[in-house]
């Protein structure tokens, strides 16, 4: 309790969240690799492969966050536990970081080494085991069913969803900004402008998807692609429900100018999946769009 307290820190009590929330994710990984290749309990395609995991970790977040507000109300939060805080955010978002990292390495050897990785002089490629070498062939894409696959054109649902996603930094700097000074009604309505924004980029990912001309599993390009904008994708919904959850707690009277950690946070993250989609745009989009051109064989519709 706040009496007890001695000092300035906080010492968590034995808490069951963190093993449950990996279990959790565990369940929700092995169901996505059986969706995708099959497993022993989920068989290839099935939809529902991820969900009980999903659900899992969508209860388990539930009591985790609900205890830390508790720990909040109680006094618990003092600046070096604010300070703290923050430092795991950073840290969270900076792993974050190198997976996007991770991902455009492997992007660039693909787009610069291609031929180099399929040639038989650097290969064994007559062994079956390295038989998928001879897609590296393939970039960005050839032909799809004898047809030549042209690039998306960057500069039509990409571009405008570029610009949601920059309109949405702006709506949501201004929220922040707007709570700091304690108007909490236009925190509220650039929180809501947010929200809706996001939701409009994930609607219009969905419909870019619809148009693709190619498949996860058709090249290294699509899966390249599809990994990529599509955990970009995943991030910008969960940012969206984090945005949620602080109009939720605004609107029920939560957060003060001088204490907002949770509001803090969720625009931390959300600018960084602006930045992560500008470097996607760039380079997922707009790169081949320039190098291989609209009209020749490449990634798109």
């Amino acid at each position: 309790m706040a009496g007890d307290v001695k000092h300035d820190y906080h010492l968590v009590k034995p808490s069951p969240w963190p093993l449950l929330a990996s279990l959790a994710m565990l369940v929700m990984v092995l169901g996505g690799a059986g969706y995708m290749k099959g497993l022993w309990f989920v068989p290839q395609g099935a939809w529902w492969g991820p969900l009980p995991g999903l659900v899992a970790l969508i209860f388990v977040l539930i009591g985790w966050w609900g205890d830390v507000l508790k720990e909040s109300r109680q006094g618990d939060h003092k600046e070096v536990v604010q300070i703290s805080l923050r430092y795991g955010m950073v840290l969270f978002i900076a792993s974050e970081v190198m997976f996007f990292v991770a991902w455009f390495w492997e992007f660039f050897e693909m787009a610069i080494y291609h031929t180099l990785r399929a040639n038989p002089e650097h290969s064994d490629l007559a062994n079956p085991a390295l038989e998928p070498l001879l897609k590296w062939n393939e970039w960005p894409i050839a032909q799809i069913n004898g047809a030549a696959v042209r690039p998306f054109d960057p500069f039509h649902l990409p571009l405008i969803n570029t610009l949601i996603l920059l309109l949405s930094g702006t709506t949501v700097t201004w929220a922040h900004h707007a709570l700091q000074v304690g108007d909490r009604k236009s925190a509220k309505i650039g929180l809501l402008l947010t929200i809706i924004l996001g939701m409009a980029f994930t609607a219009l990912q969905v419909v870019e998807y619809s148009e693709a001309g190619f498949s996860y599993d058709g090249s290294i390009y699509g899966s390249a692609f599809f990994m990529a904008t599509g955990f970009h994708g995943a991030h910008v919904v969960i940012g969206t429900i984090m945005l949620m959850v602080c109009l939720g707690r605004l609107m029920a009277g939560g957060m003060k100018p001088d204490k907002h950690l949770g509001f803090e946070f969720a625009a931390w993250y959300w600018h960084f999946v602006d930045v992560v989609w500008l470097f996607l745009f760039a380079f997922v989009y707009v790169a081949p769009h320039i190098v291989w051109g609209p009209g020749a064989p490449g990634v798109g519709h």
